[in-house]
């Protein structure tokens, strides 16, 4: 089960809706999405779970490109939502590598290619096809800092309560639990 919600920070606070990603192929898509939700330049959080094994946090601010956080690249990258977040760049791949993008849609966390620990992970390290999606977080983990959340904090979050502690520390919790 999956909660996608965006929060629009306004003059007066926060604002939250609930959004379906149906329609939404690719991070520039999402970002596209959240602009619609923004007023004027002020940050707009696109935010997306999947129950208990990952989450993820999109900011988008004007035109900016968009900076992302997810709590697990493993877990994200075998849920269509999740590779929405999962640019080429952010795994620190080649764009052209349009083979290991299509190797890694259908895991299922059983694979043989599958990394042991993170320690020995080499985002460079790409023959042969294996997986190369790192497990635990990836991205900026600094987005939300000037917001009231640090990187370590946001680290250490668990998936199933993730984004109700984020809103807490944005101070949006009603606002963000009136759409859930």
């Amino acid at each position: 089960m999956y909660f996608a919600a965006l929060l629009a920070r306004t003059e007066d606070g926060w604002e939250a809706s609930d959004t379906e990603l149906d329609d939404v192929e690719t991070l520039a898509d999402l970002a596209d999405l959240a602009r619609e939700a923004a007023t004027d330049d002020e940050p707009v959080l696109a935010c997306i779970e999947q129950e208990g094994a990952w989450f993820g946090v999109v900011r988008i601010e004007g035109e900016d490109d968009p900076r992302v956080f997810v709590s697990d690249a493993a877990a994200a990258m075998r849920s269509s939502y999740g590779e929405i977040l999962l640019s080429d760049e952010l795994l620190g791949r080649e764009p052209e590598d349009l083979e290991a993008l299509d190797q890694l849609v259908d895991l299922d966390g059983t694979e043989d290619g599958e990394p042991d620990s993170k320690e020995g992970f080499d985002s460079g390290d790409q023959a042969g096809g294996s997986d190369t999606t790192p497990p635990g977080p990836i991205g900026d983990a600094k987005l939300l800092a000037d917001l009231g959340m640090d990187d370590k904090a946001l680290v250490s979050l668990a998936p199933e309560d993730a984004l109700s502690e984020i809103a807490d520390a944005l101070g949006c919790t009603d606002v963000l639990e009136a759409v859930r």
